[in-house]
C-alpha cells in the first residue's frame, strides 16, 4: 500500500477491484483543507479510462506486473501477435489493449509485454523508433526547421507532424509513446 502522493504516472495500481494504470497525476492543494490527487486512469482489463479524485491520506494498493520481452510479429486485422524471445511462445492482443501504441509496431521489433497475473495487459514500446516516411508533402525549396511542420505517413500508418525538408523515403526517428518526430535517422 502507498499513499495517494506517492502514485506517479506509469504506476499500476488496484482501483475497485481491477488493475489500472496511472496515465497523468496531478496534486493540488488547496488555501484550506486537505491536499486532492487528482489521476488519470485506465482499467487494463476493459480497456475504459477516467478521472479519479483522492483525498491526500487515501492509500492505494500499487502491484507489480510481469514484463516479458517480445518481439511483434504480425497483425491479422484483429489481433497483433508477439512472440516471447526466449521461449518462443506467442500471444496476441487486440487493438484497444494497445491503444495508440499499435501505430508505431513494425515487423520484427522488441518490446516489452507487461503481465498481470499470467494475462498480458499492455506493452512498453521503447522511447525511439526508426520508420520511413512513405507519403508527405512535396520538399519545399529553402525551408528549415523553424517553418511550420507537415503531416507524413509512416510505414506503419501513423501520421506525424515532420519538418518541411522531410521528403518520402527519409527514414526518420520517432517518440512511439508521444507520437511526435524528433529527426532524422543517421
Amino acid at each position: 500500500m502507498i499513499s495517494a502522493i506517492q502514485m506517479r504516472k506509469g504506476n499500476v495500481i488496484i482501483y475497485k477491484g481491477a488493475p489500472h494504470r496511472v496515465l497523468d497525476r496531478h496534486h493540488r492543494t488547496p488555501g484550506k483543507g486537505a491536499a486532492i490527487i487528482r489521476a488519470r486512469l485506465r482499467n487494463l482489463k476493459s480497456g475504459a479510462s477516467y478521472e479519479i479524485r483522492f483525498n491526500s491520506q487515501e492509500s492505494v494498493e500499487q502491484v507489480s506486473v510481469e514484463q516479458h520481452q517480445m518481439e511483434y510479429l504480425y497483425t491479422d486485422g484483429m489481433h497483433f501477435h508477439f512472440m516471447n524471445i526466449h521461449n518462443y511462445e506467442q500471444i496476441a492482443l487486440n487493438a484497444e489493449t494497445l491503444g495508440g501504441l499499435k501505430n508505431f509496431l513494425k515487423e520484427g521489433l522488441n518490446i516489452e509485454v507487461e503481465f498481470y497475473e499470467g494475462d498480458p495487459i499492455g506493452i512498453q514500446m521503447p522511447t525511439v523508433v526508426e520508420l520511413k516516411i512513405v507519403e508527405t508533402e512535396p520538399e519545399l525549396k529553402g525551408a528549415t526547421a523553424s517553418n511550420s511542420p507537415k503531416p507524413a505517413t509512416l510505414e506503419t500508418g501513423a501520421v506525424v507532424q515532420v519538418p518541411p525538408f522531410i521528403s518520402v523515403g527519409e527514414m526518420v526517428r520517432v517518440d512511439p509513446n508521444e507520437g511526435k518526430y524528433l529527426e532524422r535517422a543517421k
